[in-house]
C-alpha cells in the first residue's frame, strides 16, 4: 500500500437477514492497493439522496428501529414485514455497501497516465459504496474538479444535476417544447430551475406549500402551481396553456398526481382544437415517474383522451442510451456551472456514526423539502 494509505477504513453495510431482520452497521473494510486504471480516494463527502435510502433501509419497517452495537461500531436493527420480505428476496444475506455519489481527494493512483494525473486531486465520485472512509475506483468514474473546490461542493455532483440536465435533454430528443417537474422545491428542482431559465426552456414547476412557491419564485421560477391550494388544478391547466407543456417528471410516484397532470395536459390540449374529437385530443402527452415520496399506488382517472404513456425514468440506462460523448457535455456543464447552477445546500453535516443515530435517520428519512443531509466520512 502507498505511503499514507491505511490498510483498512470504516464503511457502511445493509444486511437483510431470512429471519425477517435489517442490521446496518460500520465494518472494517481493506483499502485494495489500486490497479493501474484506478484510484484511490479518501472520501471527504457524500450526500444522503433519496435514492440511497431504498438501499440503506431496504424495505424494513424504521417505526421498529432499535440502536445497540457490534464490535464497537452502532448497530441498527429493524423488522422487514412480509411483503418487504418478497421485495428483498434478491438481496437476502448479502451485506450491502450504500451511497451512490461522493466526493473526496485522490491519496493514491495506479500507473496509467489518466490515474496519475488525478493524484493529489479533488474528484466527484460515482460508482457506489460512497459511505465509507476510502474507496478504490476506475479513472471513469471519478469527475476532476477545479482546484481549490471544496468536497461539499462536489459531493452532489452526479446524482442531481445530471438527471436534471437529462430531463432537458429528454424533452428535446422526444420533440416537447416544455417541461412540468414535480417536488420542485427540492435541490434537483431548484437546479433545473436555474438550468431552463438559462436555456430559455418553459418550466411548470409544482410544489406543496407556499413557502416552497416563495423559495422557487425567489430564484427566478415564472410558472408555480401550488398543491396545496383549492385552485390548483384550474392554475396547472393555465401554465400548460400557457407554456404548451406536454411532459412532465414526477418525483412523487404514488396517488392522483400523475393523473392529473395528464387530465390538465388534456385540458390545455383541448382548449387548442378547433373541432371536437370523442377520442380527445391528439396531442401526444407523456410523464415520467422518477421518484417515489408516495409510495402508495398511481392512481389514473382516464379522462386525458388516448394520446398519452406514463413510464419510469432512472438516470444509468437513459446515460448510457445517448452515449459517452454527450454525457461528458453534460459533465462538462456541471463542473463549469458546480457552484452556481448546480450548488447543493445542506442543513446538516454528520458523521458516519452519526448517521445511525435513531433521531439523525428519523429526520433524513423524512426527506423533506429543504432538508439534506451531508455525510462526512473523516469527521
Amino acid at each position: 500500500m502507498a505511503d499514507g494509505v491505511p490498510a483498512t477504513g470504516l464503511q457502511l453495510r445493509s444486511l437483510i437477514t431470512d429471519k425477517a431482520r435489517l442490521e446496518v452497521t460500520l465494518v472494517e473494510t481493506a483499502v485494495p492497493a489500486p490497479r493501474d486504471d484506478q484510484v484511490v480516494v479518501k472520501v471527504l463527502a457524500t450526500p444522503v439522496n433519496p435514492s440511497d435510502l431504498g438501499l440503506l433501509w431496504g424495505a424494513a419497517d424504521m417505526t421498529t428501529a432499535q440502536l445497540s452495537t457490534r464490535d464497537g461500531q452502532p448497530l441498527v436493527t429493524a423488522d422487514v414485514p412480509p411483503a418487504g420480505m418478497r421485495a428483498m428476496a434478491g438481496r437476502l444475506g448479502e451485506a450491502m455497501a450504500v451511497g451512490n455519489e461522493g466526493a473526496g481527494l485522490v491519496i493514491a493512483a495506479g500507473a496509467s497516465p489518466a490515474a496519475q494525473a488525478l493524484l493529489g486531486k479533488m474528484v466527484a465520485m460515482l460508482g457506489g459504496s460512497m459511505y465509507a472512509q476510502y474507496r478504490c475506483l476506475r479513472v471513469t468514474e471519478c469527475l476532476a474538479l477545479p482546484d481549490g473546490t471544496a468536497a461539499a461542493d462536489g459531493a452532489s455532483c452526479f446524482v442531481n444535476p445530471l438527471t436534471a440536465l437529462s430531463m432537458t435533454e429528454v424533452m428535446r430528443r422526444e420533440g416537447h417544447q416544455a417541461l412540468v417537474h414535480t417536488a420542485a422545491a427540492s435541490n434537483l428542482g431548484q437546479m433545473l430551475v436555474k438550468i431552463c431559465a438559462k436555456d430559455a426552456i418553459p418550466l411548470v414547476n409544482i410544489v406543496r406549500t407556499p413557502a416552497q412557491a416563495d423559495l422557487l419564485r425567489a430564484i427566478g421560477a415564472v410558472h408555480v402551481a401550488d398543491s396545496s391550494q383549492p385552485d390548483f388544478l384550474e392554475t396547472l391547466t393555465a401554465m400548460l396553456v400557457e407554456t404548451g407543456a406536454t411532459l412532465a417528471f414526477d418525483a412523487i410516484g404514488g396517488g392522483k398526481l400523475a393523473g392529473q397532470l395528464l387530465s390538465c395536459m388534456e385540458a390545455a390540449a383541448v382548449k387548442r382544437m378547433t373541432t371536437y374529437s370523442r377520442y380527445g385530443s391528439d396531442s401526444f402527452k407523456q410523464v415520467y415517474v422518477y421518484g417515489a415520496l408516495d409510495t402508495g399506488p398511481t392512481t389514473l382517472n382516464r379522462n386525458f383522451g388516448f394520446s398519452w404513456a406514463i413510464g419510469g425514468f432512472l438516470l444509468t440506462p437513459f446515460l448510457v442510451k445517448i452515449g459517452p460523448e454527450a454525457v461528458q457535455a453534460l459533465k462538462d456543464r456541471v463542473v463549469a456551472e458546480l457552484t452556481t447552477t448546480f450548488a447543493s445546500h445542506y442543513t446538516h453535516e454528520v458523521s458516519l456514526t452519526d448517521a445511525l443515530r435513531p433521531a439523525v435517520f428519523a429526520a433524513y428519512n423524512k426527506r423533506a423539502t429543504g432538508e439534506k443531509y451531508l455525510i462526512c466520512p473523516h469527521r
